[in-house]
């Protein structure tokens, strides 16, 4: 004890006695504020992300067939779908899970995508036309004539419109030149005679609209559709962060689509409004100017040159109110409304916020701002597990998100659908279908044949399913009369599903929030015996396996740091090394007196390593101090989330770190095995000197 405190006293008397030392301090400090501060943020970005993916889609852990080809990967693979074999009963599953103890709730759930075509202006415009004419033949208003006239005004419009456009294409690229037959067309639809006769048949006349003049109209996208067939019910009750926006939420045991309010507002809005949308934003919260973002002017010249989207929704009596409102706004006397909207497109600094404010109080109120407005119905098409193509339509009831990640891509990818749409998209039978089924069955006498038995049917002397029979003898109508007033009720009043509907059918994987998150690894492992128990195929992963690809951004962030760590701790061994040689040097006659005067080999052993020691705690309790004190400041301050795609990371617009016990244990232990580890040979070679060959050296 007494050499060691010797020791300890030699070694706080030497801390500062060379400029050697502070360099080596410099170093355990620096490294010391890397650790703890890194540390820091990746646990915090880790905790912040499982927030995310738990709260918005996954729950705790996420349950799917062991059968499936792929892993289940929640926010989709590279190249589609994971391909996952059906789950045939989800109350078989939910009532072995729910039977644990940390099991809260199970939530059912399917994935698909596919891709929407959103028709273009003239386009909507006709079908809003054809629904007017076909409400007028069961009997028309006055008011139903006026909506027709005021149509009609517009499409012709339109025509005008779309025959200016075309001219100046051909003008610019002659290659390009119409189609004779869709010259023709357009020739014929902007004749006063076409007009004339138009109400002697309007639906052979819309469909010349729609089949020739339509497509002329290139303003169509295509629309990316990730859905989440689930309980909507028991969905929006188990992830608390959801939140519906704009409508309403899907009646219970009802039929409906919920869609992200980020896709809503990003595939589904006018597109210029958009743009002035994405410009306000970037000025109002990043603070970035149109004078020096090339990005932003790009977005205002777009607005400038893209104006027909604007003008074809505007039938001449809207036309005539644009141009008196831009007129005002503008102080000009210009007539074409095409040149006021360029004008009031050019946009500065100065004047963008008021003409932002105009833009949506003036403007707006004449246009169709969404495509798609709440409460329509959206025709789905997409492919069964088999491969066919199959349509369904699903009425839009309004758009959600998740709290703090309003502005995350990711977290506003995912549509949300009941579960019985789900599966008629992906290829089952409904409860409706099935009804349907057994009453054209009963309607029509068919017998079910088990296959042994199908050649004794069909050829043996007591056959039941030949039979002679006469052309005429079946009265289709008759027979098929009760499925058609069937039909007719269920489209008058839908169809209500019950809890069992939902439960008792095919689910491709289900979320599992637990009571105890802490036990998540246990009850995994549980979970996982308990279903081999039951005989059920199930392969149980947690929220960061089932996110697949993005889960591993956490793990990407970690290997960064300890990457950053282990390069500049390899720079700190060398620098140490060297340093603590030359400081040995440097005393090798006060190594000689020391060993002259009796010191062993295992002192001066001591001795050296004791100095290092001594400066990495010094050295290493100051960078944990600094590390600490950032990582406070952070967590006050927060980090900004500079781009969309860091909400869904920072579960939020800010990332707030939080510092806990085992960053700064494991910064001091870094620190202290590196300057052990550096200083060992140095030290070693210390206790070589002989006290005679010490002593006869000058230096």
């Amino acid at each position: 004890m007494g050499q060691l405190k010797l020791l300890v006293q030699v070694a706080f008397r030497n801390l500062f006695a060379s400029w050697v030392n502070v360099i080596i301090g410099g170093i355990i400090l620096f490294g010391t504020v890397l650790v703890v501060v890194g540390g820091a943020v990746v646990d915090s970005l880790d905790e912040s992300m499982s927030r995310s993916i738990i709260g918005s889609v996954a729950g705790h852990l996420q349950v799917y067939s062991e059968k499936s080809k792929d892993s289940l990967a929640l926010y989709g693979k590279m190249g589609g779908e994971a391909d996952l074999r059906v789950i045939e009963r989800f109350s078989d599953i939910k009532k072995v899970l729910e039977q644990h103890p940390n099991v809260k709730t199970v939530v059912p759930m399917g994935t698909n995508s596919t891709l929407l075509m959103s028709g273009n202006t003239v386009d909507l415009t006709l079908a809003r036309l054809r629904d007017l004419y076909k409400q007028a033949a069961a009997g028309e208003t006055p008011g139903l004539r006026a909506q027709i006239d005021s149509l009609k005004s517009h499409v012709r419009q339109m025509i005008a419109l779309l025959e200016k456009d075309l001219e100046r294409r051909n003008a610019i690229a002659a290659e390009n030149a119409m189609d004779p037959a869709d010259l023709r067309a357009l020739e014929r639809a902007r004749t006063p005679e076409f007009w004339d006769g138009f109400e002697k048949d309007p639906l052979a006349s819309l469909e010349l609209l729609e089949n020739r003049i339509a497509p002329l109209v290139t303003d169509g996208d295509m629309i990316p559709l990730r859905y989440l067939g689930t309980d909507l019910v028991n969905f929006q009750k188990t992830f608390d962060r959801m939140r519906i926006v704009d409508g309403t939420a899907v009646p219970e045991g009802q039929r409906g689509l919920l869609l992200p309010k980020f896709s809503y507002e990003e595939f589904y809005k006018l597109k210029t409004a958009r743009r002035l949308d994405l410009i306000k934003e970037a000025r109002d919260v990043n603070h970035r100017k149109i004078a020096d973002d090339p990005e932003l002017q790009r977005r205002l010249k777009e607005n400038q040159t893209q104006t027909r989207e604007l003008l074809f929704q505007l039938d001449p009596l809207k036309t005539q109110q644009a141009i008196a409102r831009l007129q005002k706004a503008l102080g000009s006397q210009e007539t074409e409304l095409e040149k006021l909207l360029v004008a009031f497109f050019t946009m500065d600094d100065t004047n963008f916020d008021t003409r932002y404010q105009q833009f949506y109080a003036e403007l707006v109120p004449l246009l169709d701002l969404y495509r798609l407005r709440l409460g329509d119905e959206l025709t789905i098409t997409a492919f069964t597990r088999t491969g066919y193509a199959r349509s369904a339509n699903v009425k839009v009831y309004g758009t959600f998100d998740f709290t703090g990640m309003e502005k995350s891509q990711l977290a506003g990818s995912l549509s949300l659908m009941d579960l019985i749409t789900f599966r008629e998209l992906y290829g089952y039978l409904t409860v409706d279908q099935k009804d349907e089924l057994e009453k054209l069955q009963a309607a029509s006498g068919v017998t079910d044949v088990k296959r042994e038995d199908a050649e004794a049917a069909l050829f043996g002397e007591d056959s039941t399913l030949v039979a002679e029979t006469a052309s005429g003898s079946i009265d289709v109508d008759a027979q098929l009369e009760g499925v058609s007033q069937a039909r007719q009720q269920q489209e008058q009043a839908p169809r209500k599903y019950t809890q069992q509907d939902i439960d008792d059918g095919v689910v491709l994987h289900a979320a599992v929030m637990l009571k105890n998150p802490d036990m998540l690894e246990q009850t995994l492992v549980e979970l996982q015996e308990a279903s081999k128990k039951a005989g059920l195929p199930l392969k149980v992963v947690s929220w960061h396996q089932a996110s697949d690809l993005v889960g591993q951004i956490i793990l990407v962030a970690k290997l960064v740091l300890y990457a950053a760590v282990f390069i500049t701790f390899v720079v700190a061994v060398v620098i140490i090394n060297n340093a603590v040689m030359m400081a040995t040097l440097q005393r090798v006659r006060e190594i000689g007196t020391l060993r002259a005067i009796g010191a062993q080999r295992g002192f001066v052993l001591g001795m050296v390593l004791l100095e290092t020691t001594v400066l990495g705690l010094v050295f290493g309790a100051a960078g944990a101090l600094l590390g600490t004190l950032a990582v406070k400041g952070l967590g006050v301050m927060g980090i900004p989330a500079f781009h969309e795609s860091l909400y869904f990371f920072f579960s939020g617009p800010r990332l707030f770190p939080t510092l806990q016990a085992s960053n700064i244990i494991t910064a001091l232990v870094i620190v202290l095995g590196v300057s052990a580890f550096s200083t060992f040979y140095p030290a070693y070679l210390a206790t070589r000197v002989s006290p005679l060959q010490a002593m006869q050296t000058d230096e």
